[in-house]
């Protein structure tokens, strides 16, 4: 198997596994009166079963992501910083505007 591939579903395997902990969480804390909602209803361990679903989508590709971008290159070491110069601060300037006198009604 490519490592690409072994790579991906080891990321993914993580990203739902945090997913499970993060619904676990979830429900072991009752934020918003959830752990109620999934016990007092017929549709509760579906509700759960897609809460994991859709985080673990979430959080596997974000791991996945993640997991990419730190295999890019370091950048260079060493080299000269370069000092900025110094930002001119715009100054705010008064426009004169005329106002036409009302008509009286």
């Amino acid at each position: 198997m490519p490592e690409l591939v072994r790579l991906y579903i080891r990321h993914v395997a993580i990203g739902f596994a945090l997913a499970a902990a993060f619904t676990a969480m979830l429900l072991w804390l009752d934020v918003a009166g959830l752990w109620h909602l999934v016990t007092h209803t017929a549709e509760g361990p579906l509700a759960v079963l897609l809460l994991v679903a859709f985080n673990g989508i979430v959080f596997s590709g974000v791991q996945f992501g993640i997991a990419v971008m730190r295999m890019a290159e370091p950048p260079p070491a060493g080299g000269k910083r370069r000092r900025i110069g110094a930002v001119p601060v715009p100054v705010p300037v008064p426009v004169p505007v005329r106002i036409a006198a009302r008509r009286p009604r």
